[in-house]
């Protein structure tokens, strides 16, 4: 090998150079929108603050804001009683009905001192008299530190609208959804039904094939069917946290459910988020 071949080896590629340029200047602009929307969310919640000094719109530098939204009837206040490992008949407990209970946003900070959460309870968009893409600025939700989106029957426009909003802000979000037990029986009973028989239906170990059978179909089309919505709106893939009330509810308190789904890995990436 020639010296002149080995000089020119050692001297910078200027296309590596150039990538280099591209990549520290694509780095610091993710760091300068970062710290433009951190600002903007700090204002933001300045200004909700000024609104009034009701507890509900109170929003503190040391805890973790959690909201949860969606529409009417998904179980928000459901979920935060089971985050807050409290029953319906407990003291404190978020109020819950068949229809919509919610009509303004609360506030429920978290029993156990050692997280520093508070979670908040908003309205359903099918109880405001407002469209869904108005949603977003109506609640709020700017001023939130993390908002999880919960769904029970259908992925709709209104939590596509949550997430693209949630995605200017640059704030974190969890696509939830509820009642997976619920729905899972429903369609065990179904096949159950197809059967036609007062035997099979009998049949202890019959019923667990078709659970696991219904499981599998239940978290398969959830997924499938939030990844395609979340294609069509252009909004990057994320994971679907698919749980149960009782069961996240039981694993706050310690106990193990037999049937889990996604409830242990959304409370430990939840108390990642706000410890990060």
């Amino acid at each position: 090998m020639s010296v002149y071949f080995s000089i020119q080896l050692l001297q910078p590629n200027p296309a590596f150079l150039w990538a280099q340029a591209v990549q520290a200047a694509a780095e610091q602009n993710a760091i300068d929108a970062r710290e433009e929307a951190y600002i903007m969310m700090r204002k933001a919640r300045d200004k909700l603050s000024d609104r009034g000094s009701e507890e509900k719109y109170t929003v503190e530098d040391h805890l973790f804001h959690f909201a949860i939204a969606g529409v009417a009837g998904g179980g928000k206040s459901s979920l935060i009683n089971a985050f807050r490992g409290l029953r319906i008949k407990d003291r404190d407990a978020a109020a819950t009905g068949i229809i919509e209970t919610t009509l303004a946003m609360a506030r429920y900070p978290d029993y156990n001192p050692d997280f520093p959460f508070v979670w908040y309870d908003i309205p359903g968009v099918g109880n405001l008299r407002i469209s869904d893409w108005q949603y977003f600025n109506a609640q709020g939700l700017y001023v939130f530190d993390c908002i999880m989106v919960l769904f029970e029957n259908r992925f709709t426009m209104t939590d596509i609208a949550i997430l693209a909003n949630a995605k200017r802000f640059k704030i974190p979000t969890y696509i939830i959804r509820s009642k997976s037990d619920q729905h899972i029986q429903n369609m065990v009973d179904e096949m159950v039904y197809v059967l036609d028989s007062d035997e099979d239906e009998d049949n202890g170990d019959l019923q667990a094939q078709l659970y696991k059978v219904a499981r599998t179909q239940f978290i398969a089309n959830t997924r499938r069917k939030v990844k395609v919505g979340l294609e069509k709106a252009n909004l990057p893939d994320q994971r679907v946290y698919i749980i149960s009330r009782d069961t996240l509810l039981g694993i706050v308190q310690g106990k193990q459910p037999k049937n889990a789904i996604d409830e242990v890995a959304l409370l430990m990436d939840l108390h990642n988020e706000a410890h990060a």
